[in-house]
C-alpha cells in the first residue's frame, strides 16, 4: 500500500517541518494539533517559506500554490480517519504518547499506519498502548525536517513487515534517506550523539572550559558544524535532559548520569534559544 494522504500530529517544529516535505512531495497533508492557532501558524510558515523560494526563483508560483493546497488544516483526531499514514511529533513524554497512541487508534481507520516520531522512547512500549502494534513504527525525522535527508525507522517487537516496509517508502516519496535501527534507547543518531552532548555539559559545570571555548575546541579540533553546547540551546536543554534521564533509567549504566549543569538550566527556565538564554544569552538576537 502506498501512502497518498499523511496525517501530522503536532504543529511544532518538527510537525511543520514532516507536513512541509509531505505536501512537496505530492501528498495530501492533514495537520492537527490541541491549539487550532498552531496548525494556522503552521501552515502560515509553510506558505511564507514556499513564497520565500519563489521570490528567489527556486520554485514556481503554480507549485507554491499547488503545495499550499494539498494542506489542511484538521482540528481534532477524526480528522485522520482517511489518512494511510499518521505521524505523531508531539512533547518527547512517553506517558503522553501511550494515551495519545491510544485516541488514534480509536479515531483511524483500521488500515492506517501510526509512527511516532520520538527521538529515543521505546517503540514497542508505545505501540503495545496503541491497540495496534503491528501497524506502530518510529520514523525519526531531524531537525531542520525540510533540510536533513536521514529518518530512522524503528520498528518495535510487534511491528508487521508491511508496516516496517510503508515507512521505507514513503521515506523515498517524500525525498528522505531511510535507515532501518533495531530499537533501542536513542536508536543509531541519539544512542551516540546525546552521550556527547551530556559529556560536553559536564566538562562546562566542571570549570574546564567555558561554553565558546568548548564550543569552538570540537569545531576546530573534530571538524564539528556546530558547538556541543550550542546544540544543547537548539534542541532544547529539557528535551536533551528528558533523553539523557530515559537512557540513564534503561541502560543503568553512569556513564548516562545526566550532567547537573543540564538540570540547573532547566530549573532555571534556560532551556536555549526557545527561551532566550540557555549556555548562551540570545536575548539580543
Amino acid at each position: 500500500m502506498a501512502v497518498k494522504k499523511l496525517g501530522v500530529l503536532g504543529a511544532g517544529t518538527m510537525g511543520t517541518g514532516i507536513a512541509q516535505v509531505g505536501a512537496q512531495a505530492g501528498l495530501k497533508v492533514v495537520l492537527v494539533d490541541i491549539d487550532q492557532e498552531f496548525v494556522d501558524r503552521a501552515i502560515a510558515a509553510m506558505k511564507k517559506n514556499w513564497q520565500k523560494a519563489v521570490a528567489k526563483g527556486k520554485l514556481g508560483e503554480e507549485d507554491a500554490a499547488k503545495y499550499a493546497n494539498n494542506v489542511q488544516a484538521g482540528s481534532s483526531l477524526n480528522d485522520f480517519k482517511d489518512c494511510d499514514l499518521v505521524i505523531e511529533a508531539i512533547i518527547e513524554d512517553i506517558d503522553i504518547k501511550k494515551k495519545t497512541f491510544q485516541e488514534l487508534n480509536q479515531a483511524c481507520s483500521p488500515h492506517t499506519v501510526i509512527a511516532t516520531n520520538t527521538s529515543g522512547f521505546s517503540i514497542t512500549e508505545i505501540a503495545a498502548a496503541s491497540g495496534r502494534p503491528d501497524k506502530v513504527v518510529g520514523m525519526h525525522f531531524f531537525n531542520p525536517v525540510p533540510v536533513m535527508r536521514l529518518v530512522e525507522v524503528i520498528p518495535g517487537v510487534e511491528t508487521s513487515e508491511e508496516t516496517t516496509a510503508l515507512a521505507l517508502e514513503t521515506c523515498k516519496i517524500i525525498g528522505k534517506t531511510g535507515i532501518k535501527a533495531k530499537e533501542s534507547p536513542g536508536f543509531i543518531v541519539n544512542r551516540i550523539l546525546v552521550p556527547y552532548l551530556n559529556d560536553a555539559a559536564t566538562a562546562y559545570q566542571e570549570g574546564v572550559a567555558s561554553a565558546e571555548e568548548i564550543d569552538e575546541a570540537m569545531k576546530l579540533g573534530a571538524n564539528m558544524p556546530i558547538g556541543p553546547l550550542a546544540l544543547c540551546d537548539l534542541v532544547g536543554i529539557d528535551v536533551l535532559l528528558n533523553v539523557v534521564e530515559y537512557f540513564h533509567k534503561e541502560f543503568g549504566d553512569p556513564k548516562f548520569r545526566p550532567s547537573l549543569a543540564l538540570k540547573q538550566k532547566v530549573r532555571a527556565s534556560h532551556l536555549g534559544i526557545k527561551t532566550g538564554k540557555g549556555f548562551y544569552d540570545y536575548s539580543n538576537k
